[in-house]
């Protein structure tokens, strides 16, 4: 199979199941071995073209797992419908490389990966949030690079986030639980714009305040903003938690950036393209107090040009859910998607998955995103 190079896990398996990168852990593996599959993993680090995953499900391929930088499209579902495959997972709970309508039209479930990444997630939002409002990584270049020479008051000076409004644009699952780890460790009020209002974080918000008022603290709100607009003009830092889609590319653009406090900062750990990368780095080259946090890229790995040349940027390599537990958590659950497919299991669908990850495996396949469209049978 062209000049990647493949490993073969249980090769006696009468099932077989191609997964496009190596994953962590070895419960995953387990999950598949007991579902009688011959696993074929490519041991590559780089992204396969998508020929060399059409050849590599030839001539029979019963499922596959595949990766967020791989684009499964049309062709790709017709290759694997070809070769007889039933079942689809992606390594993710993001699906904007899949075009799921394009599966269900050849009768394939697509499967993802949610519920482990929430915290993880939403911990490094938080991470990148601080590092950028307090000039750590600038910080560190200038120690690394032997220019300190002394405390001096106004060495560089940060934000202070304690008790300001801390916006969400996406308040689902990592976005609820990012702004609840602000409100908790940072008593900052809340304002978030979706398209579905948030009640449970609403409520959480209010009962947290009123525990704070009971101990002789200042109250605390969470509102929805009834327009994008509103939000950036409020808040003080701004962390990105929505999907990619056709109403979000470029979501945040040089006429949104413009609207935000000149010393705000935002952060992303979504998917790149919904900030437009370039407008990002005119507006921190021409607003030296405004600091951004970025964790994805619009066209990773590459990055717009000056980007990594600016101070007020903190970057990291996209790995908002990379904590073993996650990552781990994230291979079992596609796993299970695809085993329990193959052995004709009814779907969860449900939040909880927790009990996916150690003990025996429920005879339920963990989440299909078409389920509902191809009439999937769904779990009791």
């Amino acid at each position: 199979m062209a000049s990647f190079e493949w490993r073969v896990h249980n090769p006696d398996g009468q099932r077989r199941v191609v997964v496009t990168k190596e994953l962590p852990g070895r419960r995953w593996r387990d999950i598949l071995t007991a579902a009688d599959c011959r696993v074929e993993i490519c041991t590559s680090a780089d992204i396969l073209p998508s020929a060399v995953i059409q050849e590599a499900m030839t001539p029979r391929c019963d499922a596959a797992i595949g990766q967020l930088t791989e684009p499964w499209n049309d062709a790709m579902f017709q290759a694997l419908k070809a070769a007889g495959g039933t079942a689809y997972s992606n390594y993710a709970v993001g699906f904007n490389n899949v075009d799921v309508a394009a599966a269900t039209g050849q009768g394939i479930p697509v499967g993802n990966t949610p519920g482990v990444l929430t915290e993880t997630t939403a911990q490094m939002a938080v991470a990148l949030t601080f590092a950028a409002a307090r000039r750590t990584g600038e910080a560190e270049r200038f120690l690394r690079a032997g220019r300190y020479e002394g405390w001096l008051p106004s060495l560089l000076l940060g934000e202070l986030l304690w008790r300001k409004t801390v916006g969400i644009i996406g308040a689902g699952r990592i976005g609820d639980a990012y702004a609840r780890m602000m409100v908790e460790g940072h008593k900052m009020d809340v304002i978030y714009y979706d398209i579905y209002p948030n009640e449970h974080l609403e409520a959480y918000v209010a009962a947290y305040s009123q525990f704070l008022q009971a101990q002789g603290q200042a109250p605390l709100t969470c509102i929805r903003a009834d327009t994008l607009e509103e939000l950036l003009e409020t808040a003080d830092c701004v962390s990105i938690h929505t999907v990619l889609d056709e109403t979000t590319h470029h979501m945040i653009n040089a006429q949104r950036l413009a609207r935000m406090k000149p010393n705000a900062v935002i952060v992303n750990t979504s998917r790149g393209p919904v900030i437009d990368e370039a407008a990002l780095v005119a507006h921190c080259q021409k607003t030296p107090d405004f600091r951004a946090g970025l964790d994805v890229f619009e066209n990773e790995p590459a990055m717009a040009p000056g980007l990594d040349q600016l101070d007020n940027v903190v970057i990291v390599p996209h790995i908002a859910s990379a904590t073993r537990w996650t990552r781990e958590g994230m291979a079992t659950l596609a796993a299970a998607n695809v085993a329990g497919l193959l052995m004709g299991y009814p779907v969860w669908n449900r939040p909880d998955i927790l009990s996916f990850l150690e003990g025996d495996l429920p005879t339920v396949v963990p989440s299909i995103l078409n389920a509902k469209e191809l009439g999937l049978p769904m779990a009791g």
